[in-house]
């Protein structure tokens, strides 16, 4: 997908949402564990319900990981039906991959072509010929991290070297990699007071940002920190949304949470305007 696209589709519903699809047999409503995809059947319900007030969805590969081939196979069929049913959804696979050489390109086959995800999740820890693999895909999307929401962020991420904070480094060196124009950034919405210096290095790109609701990170916040003339902003809710109900009405109780924030997002946008 284009980012004009995205553009298009966030200036349309007044939105910015993403919905983590981060789905746990453990905790979705007792009643799907009797269908014979619950992982699917869940992911679906969730999608219907909530793709007016969003314009992207993730998720998180983990949580279809753990259950072998089946979970595997439900993640392929959420992201066929996203993208057959509603095209315009911006789909990010949230597999924090990032290996050298042939390894990403393997990688990025996986997630680019076999399951034709919008754009994925990288560790730069291992520097430009981790990444620019799955950058050589120009019409897809890599999205770096740069600074979590996690509390062991502070264990490398915002240590200084050469005078500079590690994640500023990371954001610097990034520009220069083969077509990085195509590059997204994760950056939690925990670290809010951090976007401003953020926007001095990277002014124009995309910001994924985690952690708005159940981690405590400020919408607000956010917004005034990161927005740019393109909005430039993916805010993403998992818990919140996707939990918000674990009996019959979840889905509608999914859909009302969504919408909730896609009421904040539209005052937030007014003021770019």
């Amino acid at each position: 997908m284009k980012i004009e696209t995205l553009i298009d589709q966030i200036n349309k519903k007044k939105s910015f949402l993403c919905v983590g699809l981060d789905t746990d047999l453990e905790k979705i409503p007792n009643h799907l564990l009797k269908e014979e995809d619950p992982i699917f059947s869940f992911n679906k319900a969730i999608i219907d319900a909530t793709q007016e007030f969003c314009v992207a969805y993730k998720p998180n590969i983990a949580f279809y990981e753990a259950y072998g081939l089946n979970g595997w196979k439900s993640l392929e069929k959420t992201v066929n039906y996203l993208n057959l049913n509603y095209p315009e959804q911006f789909t990010i696979a949230d597999a924090k991959r990032g290996d050298i050489g042939n390894t990403s390109t393997r990688y990025a086959k996986a997630f680019f072509e076999e399951l034709a995800f919008d754009s994925i999740t990288i560790a730069p820890y291992m520097g430009r010929d981790s990444v620019e693999p799955f950058l050589e895909f120009t019409d897809k999307h890599t999205i770096l991290l740069a600074l979590t929401s996690n509390q062991g962020a502070f264990d490398f991420q915002t240590k200084k070297v050469n005078e500079k904070e590690l994640y500023k480094e990371v954001l610097s060196v990034s520009k220069s990699y083969k077509n990085s124009e195509n590059l997204m950034y994760v950056v939690g919405a925990t670290k809010a007071e951090y976007l401003r210096d953020i926007r001095e290095i990277i002014p124009d790109s995309f910001l994924l940002v985690p952690g708005v609701g159940a981690q405590g990170g400020s919408l607000q916040e956010v917004c005034n920190y990161g927005l740019n003339s393109n909005v430039g902003l993916l805010v993403n809710s998992s818990r919140g949304i996707i939990y918000a109900s674990t009996e019959e009405d979840f889905a509608y109780k999914a859909a009302l949470k969504a919408k909730e924030m896609q009421i904040q997002m539209a005052e937030e946008l007014k003021k770019l305007y």
